[in-house]
């Protein structure tokens, strides 16, 4: 949808950089870095990635813009578990296996919790199983520096609604929707609509 909106789009696959082993952040940053080579970009990060963008931003040459969809903010200098509520930090180490390796995001959470947010059989199945593990020192990595640019941001959950409030107060384009943080699956259109006028003002 958004390629159908006049962008070029590239997907980064940040799942063999973390099979690479740690630093993890160092990894993934490199691997959006490299997605986006020389050509002028704005990066967009869902969730967990967006701690990424700024990082990524400084690795890569053209970067001219981030867009933060029901995303963290940069956190340089701290790490994802620093800043993440208690009980949900306690819940990650605890889920860890011995080797320090987290299940798939679906099963933080339930087949309950999941099939709220996904009704679709179909959809559902597919998203849970292209959600890979993920190392739990991953969390505990302290976040790079990063390159300041021009920020936007989507809310879709009240889980978001703090760094959607510091996106208001430092002035960037905002669209908050009333919906739930997969919204990108059950609701596209609604999504890349709002995610098009982002874009557009970032521009």
């Amino acid at each position: 949808m958004l390629a159908d909106g006049g962008y070029d789009v590239k997907i980064a696959d940040l799942g063999g950089a973390l099979a690479q082993g740690p630093p993890y952040n160092h990894g993934l940053v490199d691997v959006i870095a490299r997605c986006v080579a020389d050509e002028p970009a704005i990066l967009i990060g869902h969730s967990g990635a967006g701690a990424l963008l700024a990082p990524a931003g400084l690795a890569a040459d053209r970067v001219h813009g981030y867009l933060f969809v029901d995303a963290g903010l940069p956190i340089p200098g701290r790490s994802q578990m620093s800043t993440m509520p208690s009980d949900l930090a306690d819940q990650l180490r605890q889920m860890a296996d011995r080797d320090g390796w987290l299940p798939p995001w679906p099963q933080w959470w339930g087949d309950d919790a999941l099939a709220e947010l996904i009704p679709d059989d179909g959809t559902r199945q597919r998203f849970a199983a292209e959600c890979p593990r993920l190392p739990l020192g991953l969390f505990d990595e302290v976040l790079p520096e990063g390159r300041h640019a021009p920020g936007a941001y989507l809310r879709l959950s009240e889980a978001y609604d703090e760094p959607a409030a510091l996106a208001r107060e430092r002035g960037w384009p905002l669209i908050e929707l009333a919906s739930h943080h997969l919204a990108p699956l059950t609701d596209p259109a609604i999504v890349a609509d709002a995610m098009l006028d982002l874009l557009s003002r970032l521009l």
